[in-house]
């Protein structure tokens, strides 16, 4: 396959719900897998006065390399950490309306998504499979997931900034002989 092609394909294939290649790096993706004979360009066509494209086949070592990969995938389990866990840990000192903004605004953001992977799901594309399908649906239910679980935030965004006003409340109202968080980032220490 040549880069229009795979990058034809990827679209078609809806690559963007199982990769986080961008069409815009796949030349350069394509240059790197080459560079460690991972592909190896075939030939090369031109058609008129179009540019020439360099087609490219994957060679034994790509094809021991995606088994690999495929295998890792598939045996693996576990969340990746997400930044906004961090954050929400940090948040001690924002104000309860700011973090309500920013938990609406990553609400809205996680609605147009999951419309979007609606519309995905309601479109049947040429030589769509089962598996099409599922990586969709997959998808479409982890957007829930995190959609149910900022409405959760949301409702308790209240309590969250009031557990930090107490506790910030309390540490300065102490003889700081506690050790313990202060809520904005720093660890207060007892002093020896």
């Amino acid at each position: 396959m040549y880069g229009h092609q795979i990058r034809r394909n990827a679209r078609m294939g809806r690559a963007d719900l199982w990769s986080d290649v961008r069409p815009g790096s796949l030349y350069g993706a394509l240059h790197r897998l080459a560079a460690e004979g991972l592909i190896q360009p075939v030939r090369t066509e031109q058609s008129g006065n179009l540019p020439a494209r360099t087609v490219y086949a994957i060679t034994a070592e790509g094809q021991r390399e995606l088994r690999t990969l495929r295998a890792e995938a598939l045996t693996e389990v576990g969340l990746r950490p997400d930044p906004v866990d961090l954050a929400l840990v940090m948040s001690g000192d924002l104000d309860g309306d700011v973090l309500r903004g920013y938990i609406e605004d990553r609400i809205r953001a996680l609605r147009s998504q999951s419309a979007a992977y609606a519309h995905h799901g309601e479109r049947v594309w040429p030589d769509q499979t089962v598996a099409d399908d599922l990586v969709a649906e997959h998808a479409r239910l982890r957007i829930e997931a995190e959609l149910a679980w900022h409405q959760l935030l949301l409702d308790q965004a209240g309590k969250l900034t009031e557990a930090a006003a107490d506790s910030s409340a309390a540490g300065s109202a102490g003889d700081g002989s506690a050790a313990g968080s202060a809520g904005d980032g720093t660890v207060e220490k007892e002093a020896s």
